[in-house]
């Protein structure tokens, strides 16, 4: 199946990139793909100009919204007090999206503003899952250098039972990259990463690739710096046949606690992570030991 990954500028498609993965087979039709990206647009203009009514058509029950300063509400929440979207009505960004049979994950930015919208399949129709806001440099310090040797939770266990195998295989795939990061060792890590992997943090101040998080691994194993990942304290995860979305809360080791949305494919029989956005919780009180 081919798994297509489109880089759009407000002015148009700037340009198209994918994987070389025979045999190459579109991951959604051209007739899905048009109705999700409607769905899409449709969804950012109301929410820009506040029409709630026209936004509760598009959003899926278990819906949720995370602003760039970490407040995550429902469906319900949003739809008493629509929020602002921090980009408005998109005009000028940039975009990118991953696409999926069941699942279009798209990323539109401005400047240090990066955004996540996950649609998904329900039956017939497209449907917002997940909202998502990242303000890079929001939050002071890496979470990657947390000065933690040993990782018992989540390299070991977790506070969250698995539904179902492709749950049990996603949690061990995020295990052992976990571990990966723990030992600094980017050969073991690098496995559970799709190639197209991005990563938005409000503790960083660019988006980071794969190739940047193996070189992070690599410097962490030169100066042999402690970087436990941080422990998982909830989380929640929606299956769509070859993609599952996983929303979770984490609290560093010091510091604030942390929302991330992550997208899981499967891709050659293997659950790898492809996109993880993370926004410190701005309000929330800091861990200090």
């Amino acid at each position: 199946m081919r798994r297509s990954v489109t880089s759009v500028s407000g002015m148009g498609i700037l340009s198209v990139g994918f994987l070389l993965v025979i045999p190459i087979v579109r991951g959604i039709a051209v007739t899905e793909e048009a109705s999700v990206l409607q769905a899409d647009r449709k969804f950012v203009e109301s929410a820009a100009r506040g029409d709630g009514a026209t936004v509760s058509e598009l959003l899926d029950t278990e819906f949720t919204w995370t602003d760039a300063e970490g407040k995550t509400i429902s469906r319900e929440e949003a739809l008493v007090a629509l929020p602002k979207p921090a980009l408005g009505d998109e005009a000028g960004a940039h975009q990118v999206r991953q696409t999926r049979s069941q699942v279009e994950a798209i990323m539109a930015d401005r400047d240090n503003i990066h955004v996540l919208r996950l649609w998904v399949k329900r039956g017939s129709s497209w449907r917002l899952l997940v909202y998502h806001e990242v303000a890079l440099g929001r939050q002071q310090g890496s979470a990657h250098s947390s000065g933690v040797t040993d990782c018992e939770n989540p390299c070991r266990t977790i506070p969250y039972k698995p539904k179902n195998a492709a749950e049990q295989a996603i949690i061990a795939s995020w295990q052992a990259l976990e571990t990966g990061v723990t030992n600094h060792n980017a050969a073991a890590w690098a496995p559970h990463i799709a190639d197209e992997f991005a990563m938005l943090s409000s503790a960083n101040d660019h988006p980071l690739t794969k190739a940047d998080r193996i070189a992070a691994l690599n410097l962490q194993k030169q100066s042999a710096r402690a970087s436990a990942p941080s422990p998982l304290v909830s989380a929640q995860m929606f299956d769509f046949g070859d993609s599952v979305i996983m929303t979770c809360m984490h609290q560093p080791y010091t510091g604030k606690p942390v929302h991330v949305s992550r997208l899981w494919i499967k891709r050659d029989g293997r659950w790898v992570m492809s996109i993880s956005f993370q926004t410190t919780i701005q309000t929330a009180s800091p861990k200090t030991s």
